[in-house]
């Protein structure tokens, strides 16, 4: 890892954080989405195993600002995100979000999304490895929206940043910094702009979700602000907040169910094939949005594959890529796994042959020419605890 990092260190971009994490928090920085990220701050926290167990317990801190926050303009901008994702915008009411998927034209994932519906805007978290591609694919629609004479203008934000605080008591570290802001008043998957004192009431957007399974939040900031309000984060949360990396995030994630781009879900990948038929609201099951025919067939025929989650007894953690086997078949393959710190046993997700993917199915992982059990299980493998 650390000779691929030298390898393209010129070629990395970095976050407005990126001195911050190696002067002040003393992070191990990787390659992550084509940007310098903080894998683990081991010298500050002791590691990736205290930072994960601290955000379950109290607070973490992440720098996810290499991920692309996008606004969507325009009196038709409510159709044109109905035509690209597979979100109802609208049934979703002011201020509130949505998780939801970014399609393309074959009915494959080309991302996926949290949307957020404003008054007079749409607000848009994509992922940082998709972001460029993403924006390509969003302005070719713009074009041909303009061209039908509609009105949408999409762009994506250059010049701000994103921190992402979670834990039960993330709220509580939030609320000593914002100004007049009462976040019990906040539900989960829902979005505020407010103000942030002691930073010439700095203007944020502050959605209360994140990808931990936790309560937590997720800040909108100006590049030129993002350090200082980390630092403030860290400063009123004293002990009971960590900076956390990408390895805890990864190993939260997990932990929770959550997909990861570029793992569970690709271009190729299917939105009824990632189990993920509930982001869709019944009056987009018949079609609708790009994509649409090769969804409406599977929600009918059904797929060959499925996303489930499993759980290994008595081996290894399973690495990307390796085979689950089922009464000696090969019938499908790890898209993810860890060592899960609170169920002290390595979990992980896969696609396998459907009708297999139900809890319970006795599964195999063949790791260095051997087989260790690998039973399906539900997700997510820990409870999650959104404010609600």
């Amino acid at each position: 890892m650390s000779r691929l990092f030298r390898t393209f260190t010129s070629k990395l971009k970095k976050t407005a954080l990126h001195d911050f994490h190696l002067n002040e928090l003393k992070g191990k920085m990787v390659p992550f989405a084509g940007y310098s990220m903080p894998v683990e701050y081991k010298e500050r926290t002791g590691g990736i195993l205290k930072e994960h167990l601290h955000v379950r317990n109290s607070a973490g801190l992440f720098d996810v600002s290499h991920m692309g926050q996008v606004k969507v303009y325009g009196k038709d901008r409510i159709e044109f995100i109905n035509y690209l994702t597979v979100a109802d915008l609208n049934q979703v009411e002011h201020s509130n979000a949505v998780l939801s998927l970014l399609m393309n034209e074959k009915g494959g994932i080309k991302d996926d999304t949290v949307i957020t519906r404003f008054e007079d805007h749409i607000s848009m978290v994509v992922n940082g490895a998709c972001k460029e591609k993403d924006m390509q694919h969003m302005h070719l629609y713009q074009q041909e929206f303009r061209r039908q004479g509609k009105e949408v203008e999409v762009t994506c934000l250059e010049d701000h940043g994103l921190l992402a605080i979670q834990g039960p008591k993330a709220a509580e570290i939030l609320q000593k910094v914002l100004k007049q802001e009462d976040l019990n008043k906040l539900k989960f998957m829902q979005g505020k702009y407010t103000q942030v004192q002691g930073l010439n009431n700095a203007e944020v957007l502050v959605t209360r979700c994140g990808y931990t399974g936790e309560d937590g939040f997720e800040v909108g900031v100006g590049y030129d602000k993002a350090v200082a309000l980390a630092d403030m984060l860290l400063q009123a949360g004293g002990g009971n907040i960590m900076p956390c990396g990408l390895g805890a995030r990864d190993s939260l994630r997990l932990e929770a169910g959550l997909c990861l781009y570029g793992h569970e879900l690709e271009e190729d990948i299917s939105p009824v094939e990632a189990t993920l038929l509930w982001t869709i609201p019944k009056s987009k099951r018949s079609g609708g949005f790009l994509g649409a025919d090769r969804v409406v067939e599977e929600i009918k025929n059904g797929v060959s594959r499925k996303r489930c989650g499993f759980v290994i007894e008595g081996g290894p953690s399973a690495r990307e890529d390796t085979e689950l086997l089922h009464e000696g078949e090969v019938v499908g393959k790890v898209t993810s796994g860890t060592f899960s710190p609170i169920l002290k046993k390595p979990i992980g997700m896969a696609y396998v042959k459907t009708g297999l993917n139900k809890a319970g199915t006795k599964l195999s992982a063949k790791q260095r020419g051997k087989e260790h059990s690998a039973p399906v299980t539900k997700m997510p493998f820990v409870p999650t605890r959104y404010f609600k």
